[in-house]
């Protein structure tokens, strides 16, 4: 961290090259894979490094590499790795085609989407983690869009969301402890105000899921038959999930048994099973590289006082309580976009959240709800993120796709202003 407490605006300035590059070049070519973000990525760390020149080099590589390594950044990429094994071992033995012909057979094309989403919030409110629910389930959104006339953005694009909505309440969430702990509150206040402030969000999407998806037309793949057997890996990673069970065992159960099912029907031999395996870890690498290369290119801007800069940038416009709860919307949210990553970002802005909230009368369960939902809302639409990039590689598309269809991280966002306008929920204010 910077010694001068009131941050560097400069030290933005690697992630404007950034986003510059990546959105830019795909904006003004028409194609947003001219820019590979990896490539835009080194360019930002190449200009970051440009800063404070008469800072020696090697220190600057030692803040590069200590946040690139970082805990939480191997955490993503191990469960990024397990994630594209455990999706190409499920597929390549059938799984996929007989969930969805499954699903096709129970449910009416208009309710698919809607039962996409709400499986997602179950998922992920029992798992406490988004990028678990979207490896989990992205897989089978691909086959649903593959068997359907649904956009494979659209389906991607739900089950993201979905991981959004339990990520933000579920009581294991890392960013429900973290927005609980930094504002000293019990989780089943800060979970009864938070569901309060998204509940119309979450049915407002489903709403809109639903009318989108009514008159499409769905069409089974292959035979359209099933195998209950072949449903049982997913089944599996949801029991699992729900039982608790940390992501990396839930996701390592599921390539086990989707292994085993498939060797058992004859889908695999031992050496196709592990060439699936490895085609899955490999399809994932680029993701891993990039949130590597996005963890170092954070630590970089927050060393040169980036994320000091905007807090402070931030706090000194605030005089009102309402003006105090917009703030630590936009202290979160804006840190947000700079970390990509909304756990961090409630870690960074949650002990100067609660002082605002302390000295301008928020209550601290709104307080804690509001770190937690705009975080988690940004999260859910920025290209950048774990959660996108992560659904963007399992589905072989551009994250910049996606983002029109952020439908519940944008109602998110917008139930979280609103709430915010009107003082809701009222007894807090009261």
């Amino acid at each position: 961290m910077t010694k001068n407490t009131r941050g560097n605006p400069l030290a933005l300035l690697p992630l404007l090259v950034f986003v510059l590059l990546f959105l830019g070049t795909g904006i003004v070519a028409q194609d947003f894979y001219a820019m590979p973000i990896t490539v835009a990525v080194i360019i930002a760390i190449i200009a970051a490094m440009l800063l404070k020149p008469k800072e020696r080099l090697n220190d600057k590589i030692a803040v590069l590499t200590r946040g690139a390594g970082q805990e939480n950044i191997m955490l993503m990429v191990i469960i990024f790795l397990l994630a594209g094994a455990f999706s190409q071992v499920a597929e390549n033995m059938g799984a996929v085609d007989s969930t969805v012909n499954f699903g096709l057979a129970f449910l009416p094309s208009s309710l698919l989407l809607v039962g996409l989403f709400v499986i997602s919030c179950f998922i992920s409110i029992s798992m406490g983690t988004s990028t678990g629910t979207v490896a989990a389930l992205v897989p089978i959104a691909v086959g649903i869009a593959g068997q359907t006339d649904l956009a494979l953005a659209l389906t991607v694009a739900t089950v993201i969301g979905g991981a959004m909505f339990g990520d933000n309440l579920s009581i294991i969430s890392d960013t429900t402890i973290v927005s609980t702990q930094s504002q000293e509150v019990k989780m089943v206040d800060k979970f009864k105000t938070n569901f309060l402030i998204v509940l119309p969000g979450a049915i407002i999407t489903m709403i809109i899921l639903w009318f989108i998806s009514s008159g499409q037309s769905a069409t089974a793949g292959s035979d359209g038959g099933y195998s209950l057997l072949k449903v049982l890996p997913y089944l599996l990673v949801l029991i699992i999930a729900l039982s608790g069970v940390n992501v990396l065992l839930v996701l390592l159960s599921g390539i086990v048994f989707a292994g085993i099912v498939g060797l058992a029907d004859g889908s695999y031999t031992v050496t196709s099973l592990i060439a699936a395996a490895g085609e899955g870890i490999g399809n994932m690498q680029e993701i891993a590289v990039i949130t590597i290369l996005i963890g170092g290119l954070i630590a970089l801007i927050q060393h040169y006082g980036g994320i000091d800069y905007l807090l402070h940038f931030i706090t000194d416009r605030i005089h009102t309580r309402r003006g105090a709860e917009f703030g630590i919307a936009t202290l979160v949210s804006v840190t947000d976009l700079s970390t990509a990553n909304n756990t961090i970002s409630i870690i960074i802005t949650g002990p100067l959240a609660r002082d605002i909230a302390d000295e301008y009368g928020v209550d601290r369960k709104k307080s804690a709800s509001i770190l937690d939902i705009f975080a988690s809302a940004f999260q859910g639409i920025i290209p950048y993120g774990a959660q996108m990039l992560a659904a963007a590689g399992l589905a072989s598309i551009s994250p910049i796709a996606l983002i029109p269809f952020a439908i519940y991280p944008a109602m998110l966002l917008i139930s979280g202003l609103i709430a915010i306008a009107i003082g809701f929920p009222k007894k807090l204010n009261s």
